[in-house]
């Protein structure tokens, strides 16, 4: 069968199964479409935390970094799974013991101000608002590729789905529609970097693969450091990134898993702080099968890519180079007439583009996989972009019907809040449609910008507010509108100056980058910055409440259920 009839029939069976999941599991209550009830396992809740948490970036676009970037690209992997053993040691066993339904609930009632819930909300939205935006541009890709539309139809036709299960199903809908999703994603990765394995090196395991040898009994990675070096690249195991800005992108990252809203909410979805613990670990271990082989797999894409058209004649170039150049993500341009596609390091010479977010999804294609597989890979990599998106769009629904509207109408009625609820996540698709069709960089840097945010607000208040009993409504307040300023100012500066205020291109330069840190990696500067807000304002400001103080006294101590409660 055609690749596009193989598509349809993957895509329409694993579509028919989650919306199945939605309508059998929607959400009745408000603690139902918050938190699923609060009764999911935690082995459940581990798979549904791997595939919220490992969007459209994990699975269409870091491969791809990785490939193009080489050893520089290994941030990513470490500061993406750090971030869950700070989840699992740090925070989740604690927030579980509190028993909210939201990051913005924790710190309106810790910090016992509603000022404070407000501008938790805010952070909130601009971390999912940021997140979400990169969700939809990877459905766009994935659509745009596979149902042979363009990126703005396949961003509408993702709008539709997630709208549908996400304000149907709530957090209970989402929750078993991910354990789906999750399985999905990971046979979708899985399959063909065995299969691509396989063919080059012989080995079915492909975190082995990458390091044996190909046919000419060469190591992988000894061959591609020589096929990049001859064409004016940096060799692939070397890093050119300065090693501040590989710290702070990780640290940045790692802190910003731990701080992000629609993850630690996963934690109010079992039922006890036992399974909160249970599930991180289980999470990470689901998250570590894909992130110990995407390695592999960017190795064997651009090992086979530029094997397969690096220095080709033009009328020789195999058929998914043209398949793909409808999408507008690789691009021949034969500047010297020659007939020949030179691929160089040299921007002037150089007559090859490729999109960094499209080497897993033409993976399969690129190394001669049967039909089925692409297939395969185009349900995975739907299934990661909306799996997460519909996580964020709950985020965004519950700050904007919980911790907005109840706060300052608490009179309102439970079946008012879900409509709130629904209606505001209605709103969302439709912002995030908008990014997914104006976004503002690739799928896994849009993505790193939202860790940032996250890592420069949210983390330095939830762990003081859980280890400080003199942390108080001031020093949160002041810490998290620093961070926040902070982080998304130099984001906006150095990344979109040039477009918003018409900057020079040597003002928004790396050579001005403070400390020699990137966008990507300044939320660890934004989270210090936080952390010394805090702690100034809150020595100078009256201690907490003694109540205040007790309750998190009892917090440390994280036994007993701490059943998710009403305001």
């Amino acid at each position: 069968m055609e690749i596009l009839t193989w598509t349809y029939i993957l895509v329409g069976i694993s579509f028919a199964v989650y919306i199945g999941i939605a309508i059998w599991s929607r959400a009745g209550s408000t603690k139902e479409f918050y938190v699923a009830g609060g009764g999911v396992s935690p082995l459940a809740n581990g798979m549904a935390t791997a595939a919220d948490w490992m969007s459209a970036a994990s699975f269409i676009s870091m491969a791809g970094i990785i490939a193009f970037a080489g050893y520089d690209g290994s941030v990513y992997l470490m500061g993406w799974t750090g971030g869950y053993v700070l989840l699992a040691l740090l925070l989740a066993p604690y927030l579980r013991k509190f028993g909210k339904f939201t990051v913005p609930d924790f710190v309106g009632d810790r910090y016992y101000s509603n000022k404070a819930r407000v501008v938790a909300v805010i952070c909130a939205l601009f971390i999912s608002f940021t997140y979400v935006a990169g969700q939809m541009r990877g459905v766009g890709i994935v659509f745009s590729r596979y149902l042979e539309v363009d990126i703005n139809t396949g961003v509408i036709i993702g709008m539709c789905i997630v709208f549908f299960y996400a304000v149907l199903g709530g957090m209970k809908g989402i929750t078993y529609t991910q354990v789906a999703q999750y399985c999905v994603l990971i046979f979708a990765y899985m399959v063909p970097a065995i299969f691509v394995s396989m063919q080059l090196t012989g080995n079915p395991i492909p975190q082995l693969g990458l390091g044996d040898t190909v046919a000419d009994g060469t190591h992988l990675l000894d061959k591609l450091d020589g096929v990049l070096t001859e064409l004016g690249f940096t060799a692939y195991t070397s890093g050119q990134k300065d090693m501040t800005d590989i710290f702070a992108i990780t640290l940045a990252l790692m802190v910003g898993t731990a701080g992000l809203p629609h993850v630690i909410v996963r934690f109010f979805t079992v039922p006890k702080v036992k399974d909160a613990r249970l599930s991180a670990g289980y999470a990470l271990v689901f998250i570590a099968i894909l992130y110990t082989t995407a390695p592999a797999v960017a190795a064997f894409g651009i090992y086979n890519t530029i094997e397969t058209v690096a220095n080709k004649p033009v009328d020789e170039l195999p058929a998914w180079v043209d398949t793909w150049s409808k999408t507008n993500l690789i691009m021949v341009n034969d500047k010297d007439a020659d007939g020949i596609v030179h691929y160089s390091a040299n921007a002037m010479d150089n007559e090859l583009y490729i999109d960094k977010d499209i080497m897993v999804l033409a993976n399969p294609e690129i190394a001669n996989l049967p039909n089925w597989v692409v297939g395969l890979v185009a349900a995975g990599g739907m299934a990661a972009a909306l799996s997460t998106a519909a996580g964020l769009l709950l985020v965004i629904s519950t700050s904007v019907s919980r911790d907005l509207f109840r706060t300052f109408r608490p009179e309102m009625s439970e079946k008012n809040e879900l409509r709130i609820a629904r209606a505001a996540a209605a709103g969302a698709v439709l912002f995030a449609g908008y990014f997914g069709v104006n976004p503002p960089g690739f799928v896994a840097e849009v993505v790193a910008f939202a860790f940032g945010l996250a890592a420069a607000s949210f983390f330095p208040i939830i762990i003081m507010g859980i280890f400080s009993t003199r942390m108080n409504k001031e020093g949160a307040i002041a810490g998290m509108v620093s961070g926040l300023v902070f982080t998304l100012a130099y984001i906006i500066y150095f990344k979109f100056g040039q477009n918003l205020f018409g900057l020079s291109e040597a003002a928004v330069s790396s050579d001005n980058w403070w400390f020699g840190i990137s966008p990507e990696g300044i939320g660890s500067f934004g989270m210090l910055i936080n952390f010394v807000v805090c702690y100034a304002v809150s020595k100078s400001t009256p201690a907490p409440p003694q109540k205040v103080q007790d309750m998190i006294q009892e917090i440390r101590i994280p036994r007993g259920a701490g059943q998710a409660h009403d305001h």
